[in-house]
């Protein structure tokens, strides 16, 4: 996907973390301003990278998945906040979106030949303490996706505490979050051309196996998927992490099934799914 188009208008300003990019464009502030709101989000990046980056050594993530039986950790409050996120989108999408599929992931991605391991462990999250303990060992937590889209609300947070009017943040140009009452224009990246599509006070997030390659990993293994999934999904919703586990989540249901899930959710806008003859088609 294409995050978006040139804005001459637009502060732009950009930052490393969590293995990829992330950028922040402001309208309606002074320069100097938007230069030290950049500041501050590049900061919170990093914190929220050292705590959610299951490959950062010390992190929260990395020493949940170096737990053993009956061993609990204290988290931070992000992490702690980001795994209940997890948690209560795996019980909205049925099971569909899991985090603790490190494993499965981390062997679809390396081309590994035969089936993965079976999955097994038990991991129990506190809901009223910052903590986690692991029951059964054997699971491996990979926030992929929905930690970008975490931080990204994040970051909208932090914005709403400066009054900052007018802002696109994006990571990866996959995953996008708009701020104010000026739409952002993106465009839909389709195999045959790109869709205009205009961003106000929402976010959008993008799965696919023409973005990554074949690295999404249905629960119930290769045999669970469907035969004949959407080679695209773009999901629009009121939050980035939101958007980001169902844009994940619909690219493991049969497409007739996307119109009865987006009835479902009212926090959920908008899909653009892709067929694979290139064809996008718009549920709304």
């Amino acid at each position: 996907m294409t995050p978006g188009i040139s804005i001459p208008d637009a502060e732009w300003f950009t930052h490393d973390a969590m293995n990829t990019t992330f950028s922040m464009r402001f309208r309606g502030l002074d320069a100097a301003l938007a230069r030290g709101l950049a500041r501050e989000c590049g900061e919170m990046l990093d914190l929220l990278e050292s705590h959610l980056s299951r490959f950062i050594e010390g992190g929260d993530v990395f020493r949940i998945n170096r737990l053993r039986a009956g061993e609990t950790l204290y988290l931070s409050e992000p992490c702690h906040q980001c795994l209940l996120l997890a948690l209560d989108a795996c019980q909205r999408t049925g099971g569909l979106f899991d985090i603790t599929l490190g494993t499965r992931i981390a062997h679809r991605k390396a081309g590994a030949a035969g089936p993965a391991a079976p999955l097994g462990g038990k991991l129990v999250i506190h809901p009223d303490a910052p903590a986690i303990t692991c029951e059964i060992p054997g699971r491996e937590l990979d926030l992929g996706g929905i930690a970008k889209g975490f931080a990204l609300d994040q970051l909208q947070r932090l914005l709403g505490e400066w009054d900052a009017p007018d802002f696109l943040l994006t990571a990866a140009g996959s995953s996008l979050l708009a701020h104010g009452p000026t739409p952002w224009p993106v465009d839909l990246a389709g195999e045959r051309q790109p869709v205009r599509f205009f961003l106000t006070n929402n976010a959008l997030s993008a799965s696919g196996t023409g973005i990554q390659g074949d690295h999404i990993v249905h629960p119930g293994g290769a045999e669970a998927m469907p035969a004949s999934p959407c080679r695209r999904v773009w999901v629009v919703a009121s939050t980035a992490a939101l958007a980001e586990i169902w844009s994940t989540a619909l690219m493991l249901v049969a497409p007739e099934e996307i119109p009865g899930i987006l009835a479902s959710d009212p926090e959920i806008t908008t899909v653009y799914a892709e067929w694979d003859d290139g064809r996008v088609e718009c549920f709304q």
